[in-house]
């Protein structure tokens, strides 16, 4: 299907790929946006967007000299990693619940960290540049070290999939922790700051920007490199723990060769060149889907997610989805669901089956399969995953 330009007065349109009719607080929410004069040509919605903190979960925005700290958000670089395994689903039969003991053992989950001194990541390069950040995280660089190789909370995971070809694929989803997050609210805060200083009407104070070629600019973008970059190598670092821990169970411990491997962000701003004209993009909840970029898409944790090339579709500046998106906040899908239908929701996946991740009960999401055929135009699928494995953060 493709996109459909949304029938509101603003400056600019606002193209949506969404699977549904927008509502009042979404329309809202997308006219706060198409009304900044910074915004070039166009905002762009994909298939799974819904409600988020000043800019809607799903959008893409692309400015011109000037950038949003809270439409990136707070999880700078939070994203997915994937790889093709040359395993074969019988090699799992019988070891799924040993393999994700000792995920859940080897790879901290929630608020825990690397506690044990040899699991900190120490040798990371971009150690040596953390005294350039804001100094409003100067005392956090202990802590982001025990952070790295830690997949964090709420809807992040790491999974085992088959695809059709029953193909074992690694998959797992997550960002850049505490120091991201606090870099992040560093530099909201100070967006704000000088909205207020300058008594400027946003429509919203989430809204609030920097200008290129200013000091917080300039500091906003370092800072905001530096955490991408770390939630890139934290997945990596997952990555590489996860891949052995499956080798010690089906080769015993085995070095073998990916077949394919993919790692995107889909929380994060890059510059980049649209329509002709050098542009600052975000990606708010969205994959950079240029042609032949590798992208992946995750159901939620009893669907189905597929790995994805772009189709270079200029109307969505290069971009696709995330995800399915939540169709419910985490409270409402506490109160709707029970454990029983948390049960039968994840029936033949090996996963917690308790209080603590109702929340993330595959009903809280849109069919993925609904919001795949919304995008057809900008990405083709080159696999179908179905998960058999799920540790959630």
């Amino acid at each position: 299907m493709p996109y459909e330009q949304l029938g509101i007065t603003t400056p600019h349109p606002v193209l949506s790929w969404a699977n549904h009719s927008l509502g009042s607080d979404e329309t809202k929410m997308a006219k706060n946006v198409a009304s900044l004069p910074f915004v070039f040509k166009h905002v762009a919605l994909m298939p799974d967007v819904h409600l988020g903190k000043g800019a809607l979960v799903g959008s893409v925005i692309a400015t011109k000299e000037a950038i949003i700290p809270a439409a990136v958000g707070v999880d700078i670089g939070c994203g997915m990693s994937a790889i093709k395994t040359s395993f074969t689903g019988e090699q799992l039969e019988g070891k799924l619940k040993k393999i994700r003991l000792d995920i859940e053992a080897a790879i901290p989950t929630g608020f825990n960290a690397n506690d044990n001194v040899e699991k900190a990541v120490t040798n990371w390069q971009k150690w040596r540049d953390f005294s350039n950040l804001h100094r409003g995280v100067q005392d956090l660089e202990s802590k982001a070290m025990k952070q790295m190789g830690s997949l964090g909370g709420g809807n992040h995971f790491i999974e085992i999939c088959l695809d059709t070809e029953n193909q074992v694929w690694l998959m797992l989803h997550s960002g850049s922790r505490n120091i991201g997050n606090k870099l992040a609210q560093c530099h909201i805060n100070t967006a704000k700051e000088l909205a207020k200083m300058a008594s400027e009407k946003l429509p919203d104070p989430d809204l609030a920007y920097f200008v290129a070629g200013t000091p917080e600019f300039k500091a906003y973008w370092q800072d905001l490199q530096w955490a991408q970059n770390y939630a890139h190598f934290n997945r990596d670092v997952m990555m590489s723990r996860f891949k052995k821990i499956v080798e010690k169970h089906l080769v015993g411990g085995k070095v073998t060769k990916p077949l394919l491997e993919v790692n995107c962000h889909h929380n994060y701003a890059e510059k980049e060149v649209h329509f002709g004209e050098e542009v600052y993009v975000t990606r708010k909840g969205a994959v950079r889907a240029q042609t032949e970029d590798y992208g992946i898409i995750p159901g939620s944790m009893g669907a189905k997610s597929f790995i994805v090339k772009g189709k270079g579709n200029a109307h969505s500046f290069c971009s696709c989805s995330h995800g399915a998106g939540r169709l419910m906040s985490r409270n409402k899908a506490k109160n709707v669901y029970t454990l029983d239908d948390l049960i039968a929701q994840t029936e033949g996946v090996e996963c917690r089956k308790d209080a603590g991740v109702l929340d993330e009960i595959p009903g809280a999401y849109k069919p993925i399969e609904q919001v795949m055929a919304n995008q057809a135009d900008l990405v083709e699928v080159v696999a179908t995953l179905k998960q058999v494995m799920c540790v959630k953060g």
